[in-house]
């Protein structure tokens, strides 16, 4: 049997069609190469404005990773092999997927 550590579903570049925009604030985004090839089994993790952690996920094997967010700005730590740590902003907004391309 396999387990997924927090038990976050598959990260998927289409949103779930259960998914009701109008009450979520949605942070999307995909994890990259510098040649734009997908980046599977990374770490995204969600730090809040004062860089606390908040989540983390997995990125899938098209390099996905999403957040279910209060709105405000936040700040995505993307963890890879290789010891690679890239850090990108974003604001969520109830209404919005905000999305978010991270080039390692």
């Amino acid at each position: 049997m396999t387990t997924q550590g927090c038990a976050a579903p598959a990260q998927t570049a289409h949103l779930p069609a259960t998914v009701d925009l109008s009450n979520e604030a949605v942070i999307q985004g995909k994890v990259v190469t510098r040649d734009g090839a997908p980046v599977s089994s990374a770490y995204a993790r969600l730090l809040d404005s004062t860089g606390e952690f908040t989540a983390e996920v997995v990125t899938g094997d098209e390099g996905v990773f999403r957040f279910f967010a209060a709105d405000g700005d936040w700040t995505i730590r993307v963890l890879a092999a290789g010891g690679v740590s890239v850090d990108t902003t974003v604001t969520a907004k109830t209404g919005q997927v905000a999305a978010v391309e991270v080039a390692i």
